[in-house]
């Protein structure tokens, strides 16, 4: 289970964040070669964030929910 101050945290757009995938929530889950990548939170779709990722060079867009997202330090 979650810790409930992890859930309720809300992210803004521009918010610098790390995708650190909990596995115990399968929901919302992005790709595992996306864990521990930085990225910026482009757009809030629901209960979702749009994470902007440079991979190589590329930016990729994934759709994370918020248990698998932390900020980043």
């Amino acid at each position: 289970m979650q810790p409930l101050g992890r859930l309720l945290i809300k992210y803004k757009v521009g918010d610098k964040v790390v995708v650190k995938i909990d596995p115990a929530i399968q929901k919302g889950m992005p790709h595992r070669r996306y864990h521990g990548k930085f990225g910026v939170i482009s757009e809030v779709r629901g209960r979702c964030y749009v994470i902007k990722i440079k991979d190589g060079n590329a930016i990729k867009q994934i759709i994370a929910r918020p248990e698998h997202v932390y900020i980043a330090k």
